[in-house]
């Protein structure tokens, strides 16, 4: 009996050593996949930036650019795992057949049923074999790749199945008409730039960086000066991607240097639970997942270089000087946000931005208002895979996350009276911040679901106890009502009257026609909030609410409305116009257009109104206007007064070039006695008719109409030359292309408005 113990002691101790053998192995190859990663990386570095100057657009052709950075990706993939690399092939192909052979109708959910399945398989696979490693593996690649093919299946849900007006600014933005050919697909989700390690990148996006237009198109989108510049200046990247790399370096140090200090995996350990007292726990939990993140801060920094320096992720220019140029469209993590964050929403808003992106445009703006956060969180859990400390990490943000938007509302009013007193809510939120962000997440690094609970047990789950106190019992105490209404109108208000105040004193000229049209506005407007909804003559006000998260729209009369989003090049600032069909009364057109940059607090008070009041109902409706419309008649005209000096500023560049077009007609040869001949069977549409006649009339070769310059144009008389009849046409285009720019305008000058 002695020698069987023996043996079976003997036996238990070899498999121990095999056992911690096999360990040692998947150790060493976790190293050495961390430093081919490093090696492909700094690699990648240097090769992005002769893809940016000898694979120039302007050199070679897309299809080169497209094939060359393919097969990179490919050997990188091969060279960090080996045989593993079949599947960031194997995924994206499935994908693709799918893509190519489904109704675009049903596309998009089939694609995100296939390629979370294959992720599943793989993520299960890991877990099996290798449970709680930390070693580089395959699934990283392939959750990038993951989020290509599904955002890339609900932009082609969105361009071929959908109108416009259905979608959002981003979805607009990202819809696509026309199927990928298989070189452009398999470019778009391999591409070396961010096959590694990210970031995300839309579909849209990738091919006007790969086709060359992507530098005018963020240019005209953001330029504040010389918008019509046919020669756009190509920014250099260099600067940015130095800071980039040295940021990430930084952090690799910081991680090395801390990690050691406060490891993930003490927190497992049973003499560190039974010797660990209350605070000393919340601080270890603080402590080691901040040291974690300084890992992930490294590779996004890095990987974010690498883009930018293939001239991939800029992002226009600076608006407050409109030359210095950015390059954070693909920007994954703001480190410095995230860390002094003063709130839970935006420490998630500043981590992870490309997954952001993805599980808002494929989930989010696509639920129910009401389930949005809950299944955000819990696609983002299986996106991440199936251990246990994930759907913890995910199931208590969730939770705190509802709490801290109540406690947001209960206390912070109090801090607000003095600029001393919300300084101290900001620090003392930001402490709290760090706490909470580190008993939330240690599950997500420690992964087991025993050792988590022990440690949350450990500190006796108090927060826990805390957030759901919160959302249960102190949500009776938030106020409600005029007080709280009327407090946040207040706040904003003043806000934007600083802003308005500030742009007026940058401008100087102007401002006492703003002020004139603003007392014109204040009564329509004090008119308007006073309206009652529509009757049955049609001509009360449609009233729409706007979401302040994502833009979803409710429309409340939908026969009488037509909203679109729209980005207006002058006024630098995502818009939404709401154009009446019924849009002509007495001769006049009247257009409603309100923007989208207000605070959290005035988009969920805010409404935009359309309606056709006259000026004689102007001055007995502000007779009667209340205390509650007063605030939002206030807030309205403070928005009008910005929205005029953009309009103005516009107005001067457009009639600029009507008087320069006037100055070319005086100079016509005599046989045309100056006039303009215009032929009948080819009058002016559309913008350009609306700008030349206030009341909307076309004009045409017999009529005599005057512009909003004071410029004539009379019939001429038969037998204009040819070259004469040349000469004209080619103003006429010119005038043509003027105007077409100004599909805001035509609203200003038919009304008196203009200069």
């Amino acid at each position: 009996m002695e020698r069987l113990d023996a043996q079976n002691a003997t036996g238990g101790g070899e498999g121990d050593l095999l056992h911690e053998r096999i360990r040692g192995y998947l150790v060493e190859i976790g190293a050495i996949k961390y430093v081919n990663f490093l090696i492909t990386q700094f690699l990648a570095l240097l090769l992005a930036s002769a893809f940016r100057s000898y694979l120039h657009p302007s050199k070679v052709s897309a299809s080169t650019r497209h094939a060359i950075g393919l097969v990179i990706g490919l050997f990188f993939g091969y060279f960090c795992f080996g045989q593993q690399a079949i599947h960031i092939a194997g995924l994206p192909a499935v994908c693709y057949v799918v893509i190519r052979t489904q109704n675009p109708q049903i596309v998009q959910r089939l694609v995100m049923v296939v390629a979370l399945f294959y992720l599943s398989c793989i993520h299960l696979h890991r877990q099996y074999y290798d449970y709680g490693s930390y070693s580089l593996d395959i699934t990283g690649p392939l959750m990038i790749i993951t989020q290509k093919v599904t955002s890339l299946a609900f932009s082609i849900h969105d361009g071929f199945t959908r109108e416009m007006k259905d979608l959002t600014q981003s979805q607009q933005q990202h819809a696509i008409r026309k199927l990928p050919s298989p070189l452009e697909f398999f470019s778009y989700t391999l591409h070396f730039q961010g096959l590694m390690a990210g970031p995300l990148v839309f579909y849209k996006d990738y091919i006007d960086f790969i086709e060359g237009c992507h530098i005018i198109k963020h240019t005209s989108a953001s330029a504040k000066y010389d918008i019509e510049k046919k020669i756009v200046h190509e920014p250099s990247p260099v600067k940015a991607v130095v800071k980039k790399v040295i940021a990430s370096l930084v952090c690799a140090l910081i991680f090395v240097k801390f990690a050691t200090i406060y490891p993930i995996k003490t927190m497992k350990d049973d003499g560190f639970i039974a010797s660990t007292g209350f605070l000393y726990s919340l601080w270890y939990m603080m402590m080691a997942t901040t040291a974690v993140r300084f890992k992930y801060y490294f590779a996004w920094l890095m990987a974010d270089a690498i883009c930018n320096n293939s001239g991939l992720g800029f992002n226009g220019y600076d608006e407050r000087d409109g030359v210095t140029p950015r390059w954070d469209m693909l920007s994954n993590i703001q480190v410095l946000e995230f860390e002094f964050g003063t709130n839970f929403r935006n420490c998630i808003n500043a981590w992870n931005a490309g997954t952001n992106r993805w599980l808002r445009m494929v989930v989010f703006e696509r639920v129910p208002k009401r389930y949005g956060t809950v299944l955000t969180f819990s696609l983002s859990a299986l996106w991440h895979g199936f251990y246990p400390g994930y759907y913890m990490t995910f199931a208590t943000g969730a939770l705190i996350v509802m709490a801290a938007r109540i406690a947001r509302k209960l206390f912070r009013p109090a801090f607000q009276g003095t600029a001393g007193s919300r300084t101290l809510y900001d620090v003392l939120t930001c402490l709290v911040t760090r706490v909470f962000m580190g008993y939330a997440t240690f599950p997500f690094v420690l992964l087991e679901f025993k050792a988590s609970l022990r440690m949350y047990l450990n500190v006796f789950m108090c927060l826990h106890l805390v957030a759901l106190i919160t959302v249960f019992i102190l949500s009776q105490y938030v106020p409600r009502g005029e007080g709280s209404r009327a407090a946040a109108g207040a706040r904003s208000r003043s806000k934007l009257k600083a802003d308005t105040e500030d742009a007026a004193a940058a401008t100087g000229s102007g401002r006492k026609d703003t002020e004139t049209l603003m007392k014109q506005a204040g009564t329509a407007v004090a008119a308007v909030v006073d309206t009652e909804p529509a009757g049955s003559n049609g001509s009360a006000a449609g009233i729409r609410y706007r979401g302040a998260e994502n833009g979803r729209r409710s429309d409340v009369d939908s026969q009488h409305q037509i909203v679109k989003d729209v980005v207006d090049p002058f006024c630098l600032t995502t818009t939404t116009t709401t154009t009446s069909m019924m849009m002509t009364m007495n001769g006049n057109h009247h257009h409603k257009k309100t923007d989208d940059f207000l605070s959290q607090e005035d988009n969920n008070n805010s409404a935009t109104i359309n309606t056709t009041s006259t000026t004689n109902h102007t001055s007995a409706a502000a007779a009667t206007t209340k205390s509650g419309p007063k605030l939002a008649c206030e807030r309205i005209k403070e928005k009008l007064e910005q929205e005029t000096r953009n309009i103005e500023d516009f107005i001067d560049k457009t009639v600029t070039g009507f008087v320069e077009l006037k100055d070319d007609l005086m100079r016509m040869p005599d046989e045309t006695h100056g006039g303009l001949y215009i032929p009948r069977k080819a009058p002016l549409v559309g913008a350009a008719a609306a700008a030349l006649n206030g009341n909307g009339n076309v004009v045409d070769g017999n009529s005599n109409s005057t512009t909003a310059t004071g410029t004539t144009i009379t019939g001429a008389t038969a037998g204009v030359g040819s070259s004469s009849n040349a000469f004209l046409k080619k103003e006429i285009d010119a005038l043509n292309a003027a105007v077409q720019q100004a599909n805001v305008l035509p609203a200003v000058l038919s009304n008196g408005h203009a200069k």
